[in-house]
């Protein structure tokens, strides 16, 4: 029984929706459930594709950086856990469409960067913030973002920490489809559909030669973003990132 994901079939489709309300952030159990999930869907022959969505206004805002113990981790190095449970998602076997709605910020852009495509409303807005917080990319981004849109494109979204609206970064690849606010869910289960209705050894086949390599590229990167973020955790500039955002102002930073 998962507490924090839905899990729907609709024809071939499996229809996993997460929660973990208000802003759906991301925690080592809920990647751990949505990592489950799509584990249980690999070994379903009848599934061929799957839809990744969430309940509420965001998609998902990120990782908890406020609260104690944000990740939710047991143990000492709650950012390993947390990436730990990452890479399973990675290395999920079948096509994943991500339907996108409000906030898909850090950890959240690293999640709809795991899946294969991206459906999102108008309203849905992309950014990789980590530098209006002093911290470091994580969630793989470094080689998830780049390899979607290119690398100058991600420079900008990692060097400016700005908010893209969906229509805008949909020119870029970021984007597959643009979908109503109420007919977002459709529009990915449709989408889905479209790829589930080929034969399922060919998507499998074609989906793992196009992927090649990517798991191991994705841990390479998270063991470097890792490093990264333990430097940077204990900076004044971090500290004053956090306040920042909470205080939901520019950060006073003094590279320190």
């Amino acid at each position: 029984m998962n507490e924090r994901v839905d899990v729907q079939s609709h024809g071939h489709v499996r229809l996993l929706r997460f929660r973990n309300p208000p802003q759906n952030f991301a925690t080592v159990s809920l990647l751990r459930e949505i990592a489950d999930c799509l584990e249980t869907t690999d070994a379903d022959p009848q599934v061929r594709a799957v839809v990744l969505a969430s309940d509420g206004k965001a998609f998902c805002a990120g990782a908890d950086l406020i609260s104690p113990n944000g990740f939710g981790a047991v143990g000492d190095d709650p950012l390993a856990e947390f990436y730990a449970q990452a890479v399973r998602i990675f290395a999920s076997r079948k096509p994943i469409v991500a339907a996108v709605q409000g906030a898909a910020v850090g950890a959240g852009l690293g999640l709809a960067l795991a899946a294969d495509f991206r459906v999102a409303t108008a309203e849905a807005r992309f950014a990789a913030n980590f530098v209006k917080l002093g911290f470091h990319p994580g969630f793989g981004l470094t080689h998830s973002l780049p390899r979607v849109i290119g690398h100058q494109r991600a420079t900008q979204m990692f060097l400016t920490g700005a908010r893209y609206k969906a229509e805008d970064v949909a020119a870029w690849g970021l984007v597959d489809r643009l979908a109503s606010s109420d007919g977002l869910l459709e529009a990915a289960l449709a989408f889905a559909s479209e790829v589930a209705e080929n034969a399922p050894l060919s998507l499998l086949a074609t989906r793992a030669t196009l992927r090649a390599g990517l798991v191991d590229d994705i841990r390479a990167a998270l063991a470097h973003e890792h490093r990264e973020q333990l430097k940077l955790q204990n900076t004044a500039d971090f500290a004053e990132g956090v306040r920042a955002m909470t205080e939901r102002r520019p950060g006073r930073f003094e590279g320190r």
